[in-house]
């Protein structure tokens, strides 16, 4: 029993970003201040969050584009957390209370989404979604990382990027472009990076590793004389991506429209691939990269994705302090 004793305090209700109904972020999700706390399940741990960071799917599944799947209203959204361990689940292992931890709670997104997300003060995760934080880095700078650096990460495997290829990654300074980019020359051993972006975004991409930064205001990167070996696209050019491939080469996708032979895949969370890249993060090969109104407070959520959904955002944007 003396373990027991050592756990927090764990209250039965907490603040929470919620919606009850499906719609535009702005009229639908709303700050409720007595949500219940998740229990956890054998697997699971309960985590006190400190940074969660927004993606575009977050606003999707408000706008309920894949409501089918969902479980009962009311949901709270959110899929990348930091934080620290409260309580374990009886078939934990990997984790003891007190540890700092951080994933991508949701391990299929599509096909089992969670009720309780990351945009609350405790969420629940399977262990295997969870990996320790790396000492080097904040909760703000964890918290942007999961999603977007494993769905980077599985979209490369899925090309077959291996060292000395050529590789265009269409849009470039987002929050997955960033770290594909990162993945692609430091991680992979790409021989050469193209990436776009916008105008003021050029010095983002050279600073990150790209070694051809094409300005897609200026460009059209599908008629450069220069043809690669693999095309990540985070955008959702269809046919254009596919002008741009060698014969043979591959193309992959994370948003629509596409054009074959682009393959569009959807993430699968795995603490795995954040175990594959600690030694990165920690040399600092491997960085963060943060949208310039990070990090945004918890009562100024919905600004947050209201910023997000302009679809200029830099980078990630990480809601902290949460209460």
């Amino acid at each position: 029993m003396a373990a027991a004793s050592s756990e927090p305090t764990i209250p039965s209700v907490n603040k929470a970003w919620i919606y009850s109904e499906y719609g535009k972020t702005l009229d639908v999700l709303k700050l409720d201040e007595n949500f219940p706390v998740p229990q956890i399940k054998e697997d699971e741990v309960l985590i006190k969050v400190v940074a969660a960071a927004l993606n575009p799917i977050d606003y999707k599944k408000i706008l309920g584009v894949r409501k089918d799947n969902d479980p009962p209203l009311p949901i709270v959204p959110g899929h990348d957390v930091a934080g620290i361990v409260v309580k374990v689940g009886s078939q934990v292992k990997k984790f003891k209370v007190g540890d700092e931890v951080y994933g991508d709670i949701t391990e299929k997104a599509l096909e089992e989404p969670k009720k309780f997300g990351t945009l609350a003060e405790y969420t629940a995760a399977q262990e295997k979604v969870l990996a320790l934080k790396p000492n080097n880095l904040n909760f703000v700078e964890a918290a942007s990382l999961p999603l977007a650096i494993e769905t980077a990460y599985e979209g490369f495997e899925i090309a077959q990027l291996s060292a000395g290829q050529s590789i265009l990654i269409l849009g470039g300074a987002g929050g997955v472009g960033s770290l594909a980019i990162q993945l692609a020359k430091h991680v992979f051993g790409a021989s050469r990076v193209a990436a776009t972006a916008s105008t003021k975004k050029l010095d983002l991409l050279r600073s990150l590793g790209t070694d051809l930064a094409i300005d897609y205001t200026k460009e059209k990167y599908e008629e450069l004389p220069e043809k690669f070996d693999v095309v990540f696209d985070a955008v959702g050019e269809g046919e254009r991506a596919v002008k741009a491939l060698k014969e043979g080469g591959k193309s992959v996708a994370i948003a629509g429209p596409i054009s074959p032979p682009t393959v569009i895949f959807v993430l699968t969370s795995t603490a795995t691939t954040l175990e594959k890249l600690k030694p990165y993060l920690e040399s600092g090969k491997v960085k963060a990269v943060l949208d310039p109104v990070t990090p945004v407070p918890f009562s100024k959520t919905l600004e947050a994705f209201a910023h997000l959904e302009t679809g200029h955002a830099t980078g990630k944007i990480v809601v902290y302090p949460i209460p």
